[in-house]
């Protein structure tokens, strides 16, 4: 029997969504073990890991989905999204095509969840600054005209990674205003 005022802990379900290697699986990586693995390696089908987060006010277990961003894996997606919390939908900022298609990963989103799920929008790679196609004020007002979260981040270089997730927790249902 659960002792008086002890709480089940909460999950969620976050589904990484993005065009091929634009850096889902590095993003993960980085979050769950602080490690960048610089062989590329392309996600099949589907991969699951989870991970406890302590915040200030709770404490939380995200379930994170990483989806392949091939094409002919596309039409397993809908079925990711539908129960998800949260919808990280990531370009590679070095690749304005991957850009593009953001707009239709997160119309994707909100066809199979509308307006109930939490959608952040995640520049990856800005340690390629030589490379950089899609500027942090682009991918802004990209959000903005999709009433979505926005960060930038970099996988290899560990930068924002753990901002990104804190971002996610603050926004989940139940967060104090304001943490």
């Amino acid at each position: 029997m659960a002792a008086a005022g002890v709480t089940p802990m909460a999950k969620y379900k976050l589904v990484f969504l993005g065009d091929q290697s634009v850096g889902k699986t590095s993003v993960i990586s980085r979050f769950m073990y602080d490690k960048f693995d610089n062989s590329y390696q392309a996600t099949i089908g589907i991969d699951f890991l989870s991970k406890t987060m302590y915040l200030e006010d709770r404490t939380v277990r995200l379930q994170l989905w990483d989806t392949a961003g091939q094409e002919r894996f596309r039409s397993l997606i809908p079925s990711y999204i539908r129960d998800s919390s949260v919808a990280v939908v990531v370009y590679d900022v070095s690749s304005r095509a991957s850009f593009l298609n953001c707009a239709r990963w997160i119309d994707e989103v909100r066809t199979e969840r509308g307006s109930d799920v939490i959608i952040v929008l995640v520049g990856n790679k800005t340690d390629l600054v030589e490379r950089r196609e899609v500027s942090v004020e682009e991918g802004d007002a990209r959000a903005r005209e999709h009433g979505v979260m926005f960060i930038e981040c970099s996988a290899k270089a560990g930068f924002n990674v753990k901002a990104l997730f804190r971002k996610i927790a603050a926004a989940l249902p139940g967060a104090e205003a304001g943490v």
